[in-house]
């Protein structure tokens, strides 16, 4: 159950990452589209919501209304999870897309649909002040 949790969630983060492009006049910081925001997570027949909260926090929500504490980290071109035992973690080379679904493996060999019903706007890079 514990694993499948983790699953669910490291898929969620695959898909924000595998999603969508940046635009040249946008910049991507891996994870600033989902940060404050929840993803559907299918694996395995069985849908969790992921919240991933500031800091590196999450709560992975079961199918059936059971909060599970976690962690998430976005770096290295990898999305990954941790409810305290080893991560489970996806590719993470591109910003999700809002309402477009993406299937992705990790590094448990799980494969898990993830769905961000919302993100964030991409922010524009700081312009030079002369």
């Amino acid at each position: 159950m514990k694993q499948r949790v983790i699953g669910l969630a490291a898929g969620a983060a695959m898909l924000a990452g595998a999603a969508g492009t940046a635009s040249a006049q946008m910049a991507w910081m891996p994870g600033s589209e989902i940060v404050g925001q929840t993803l559907q997570v299918q694996t395995n027949g069985v849908m969790n919501s992921v919240y991933f909260g500031p800091n590196g926090n999450a709560t992975i929500t079961t199918a059936g209304g059971r909060a599970v504490p976690a962690t998430w980290s976005a770096a290295g071109g990898q999305l990954c999870l941790s409810t305290g035992g080893p991560q489970e973690c996806w590719p993470y080379t591109q910003a999700f897309r809002a309402g477009q679904q993406i299937a992705l493996t990790s590094n448990c060999q799980a494969t898990s649909t993830f769905m961000a019903p919302n993100t964030n706007p991409m922010q524009q890079p700081a312009g030079e002040r002369g």
